[in-house]
């Protein structure tokens, strides 16, 4: 008997945006407006390179930087449910897929020693260079219109869970617990017996109540939070089950 447990990370584990939270290193600890208008929907990541060789242009470094990201407060509850799901590893498997990047979730875990609490994490590559610049590229290529260029959540846990049954391993419940439009495509992958948690007043809670309205509801069960004490109980109440 083992639960899957699948955080997002921005707004769910920290209760911030990181990607916009580095802006704090900027000159002014904001961003010109021509780099700010240069965004397009569904190639944030490119957007965040652009931003990052600003940083670097600017000659903001790697040590500024990790400050600044491991000040970012958690979301109310998660140090506790993250310690409960530490202690409690034998019952639940828990990964991470986020459409941040892999050194500030790295720092951010690492300063808060919730290392050892994730089996694996799921997220855009990032690297210094040798110039001392943060690069970040696209996750992986997919094909789900849904989604973000970079990153089709639903393809990562699908490929997660057909790894799993490879070694053996399969889950008697997976829960899902996120809060932004890229969650919602993974949760429609999620089956009767699951769990999706979107965080109260954000953008998934609003999706799946729109798809109830319509009358195309998800198949899982939905249990919406706003403080990860409220996800622990239902843990508890789980692996007491």
């Amino acid at each position: 008997m083992k639960f899957l447990l699948v955080f997002d990370f921005d707004h769910t584990i920290i209760d911030e945006n990181s990607d916009t939270w580095i802006v704090r290193c900027a000159p002014e600890k904001k961003l010109p407006n021509g780099l700010r208008s240069s965004y397009r929907p569904g190639h944030w990541t490119e957007y965040m390179a652009r931003v990052f060789v600003y940083l670097g242009d600017n000659g903001v470094k790697e040590d500024e930087m990790k400050r600044t990201m491991t000040t970012i407060p958690f979301t109310a509850g998660m140090v506790d449910l993250l310690g409960f799901i530490g202690k409690n590893k034998e019952l639940f498997d828990c990964i991470i897929v986020s459409d941040s990047n892999t050194v500030f979730i790295d720092w951010i875990l690492k300063a808060a020693d919730f290392h050892a609490v994730f089996d694996e994490v799921f997220t855009n590559p990032a690297a210094f260079s040798s110039t001392g610049y943060l690069t970040v590229q696209n996750f992986h290529a997919h094909r789900c219109a849904k989604c973000p260029k970079n990153l089709c959540k639903r393809k990562v846990l699908k490929e997660f869970l057909d790894k799993q049954l490879e070694r053996g391993v399969s889950y008697t419940q997976i829960v899902y617990i996120g809060d932004g439009g890229n969650d919602l495509c993974p949760v429609m992958f999620l089956k009767k017996n699951d769990i999706a948690m979107p965080r109260q007043g954000y953008t998934l809670e609003k999706k799946i109540s729109q798809l109830a309205q319509d009358l195309s509801p998800v198949e899982c069960s939905v249990l919406v939070w706003s403080s990860a004490t409220e996800i622990m109980s239902y843990l508890k109440l789980l692996i007491k089950e």
